[in-house]
């Protein structure tokens, strides 16, 4: 007997994006089980209150309930378009809990939260679902997937969608659903990360995607500079971001760190492992900076999650940053909020001077509410 088997779409070749998009909800509002692309690995999404959409989905995890000894009875993971939807099934969430979600999210780590039983009864009777479906043991998963056909999915569908793995690639599973929406090789081929989310802090519970190591790095308050090709402009900016920042805490520059500051820059079409412009060397100079040690290093998607700030020299070096992440457009502004800093790349030692004074300005003004 022949296996019937889901129909496979290329979704970023098909030429009808939108309508694909469209079809993947309509199976979810229906019902139906649709595998998702996602930067960890693909999952294998549903509507939660569909009982058989949801039967479907448990059985995809593991045993003909979904049982196994890792998990039985446990909830499967909502899935958010947007970090600010975790509101609705949580409620209130403290200082550690709203800087993981800022820090990690969109990205590879689900994180679980402890909610109130009052919460859990009300969004239960909202969702119209059971609590158990949503909570197990009062504690809640959510994840906000960093990925365009995810989040567009996620976002059009009217109801909270569970996601349980469905392998590497977006063929693994094909007899256990009913769309299959390829976006090719996955971003980082592993699960995601989950954190146990406490009062003063973290747990790993799950290994993924991210270490401890990465998770660290990633919470501390970070300060991306971009230009070009980090030599010239960002490289300034982020010697003379240090020397202000560093006078207004009181600390030598070299121990930002120490306070969890991490400055940073890159380059949009930066070639790694260049040093800085010898102009802008002796620019920052006489002002504190120091860029003898600099090299640079092009722009990536891990830079842009790491920075709670994102400073560009010109607004199409902000296309640069959101063409990579579009979430990161809320964080990403101009140093200057005016215009662009021109690029003194050819010019004398005079001209990289102007301009390191026109940074010295902006950046006072531009940090005066930075925190660690």
């Amino acid at each position: 007997m022949t296996v019937a088997t889901a129909p496979v779409v290329n979704i970023f070749d098909i030429g009808d994006y939108d309508e694909q998009v469209g079809r993947a909800v309509t199976l979810l509002h229906d019902g139906g089980v649709v595998v998702l692309p996602t930067e960890t690995i693909y999952g294998a999404a549903g509507v939660l209150g569909n009982d058989k959409a949801i039967a479907r989905l448990k059985a995809i995890r593991g045993g003909p309930a979904g049982g196994n000894s890792a998990g039985e009875g446990k909830p499967l993971t909502i899935h958010l378009a947007r970090r600010e939807q975790a509101m609705r099934y949580i409620g209130e969430v403290g200082e550690v809990g709203q800087r993981l979600m800022k820090k990690l999210w969109p990205g590879p780590v689900a994180l679980q939260f402890d909610v109130p039983a009052a919460r859990r009864k009300e969004v239960a009777a909202q969702v119209g679902v059971a609590e158990d479906e949503i909570y197990a043991n009062g504690t809640i998963a959510l994840r906000c997937p960093d990925h365009i056909v995810a989040t567009d999915v996620l976002g059009r569908t009217d109801a909270p969608v569970v996601v349980t793995a469905a392998g590497v690639t977006a063929t693994d599973i094909l007899d256990k659903v009913d769309l299959s929406l390829d976006a090719g090789p996955t971003r980082f081929n592993k699960p995601s990360t989950m954190l146990k989310v406490k009062d003063k802090g973290y747990e790993i519970v799950r290994a993924g995607v991210y270490d401890e190591r990465i998770i660290e790095r990633l919470l501390r308050t970070t300060i991306l500079f971009v230009c070009s090709g980090n030599t010239c402009r960002s490289p300034m900016a982020e010697a003379l971001a240090r020397v202000e920042l560093a006078k207004k805490l009181n600390v030598a520059p070299d121990d930002l760190e120490q306070k969890g500051i991490s400055i940073i820059s890159a380059g949009s079409f930066a070639m790694p492992g260049a040093r800085a412009a010898a102009q802008a060397v002796e620019a920052v100079k006489p002002m504190g900076g120091d860029l003898t040690k600099h090299r640079s290093r092009p722009l990536s998607v891990e830079l842009i999650h790491q920075a709670d700030l994102v400073f560009t020299m010109s607004r199409a070096h902000g296309a640069a940053v959101t063409a990579l992440v579009p979430s990161a457009a809320e964080k990403t502004m101009t140093l200057d909020p005016d215009g662009d800093i021109d690029d003194p790349i050819g010019g004398d030692l005079s001209l990289y001077q102007q301009v390191a004074a026109q940074m010295q300005q902006l950046l006072e003004k531009r940090l005066e509410n930075v925190n660690p």
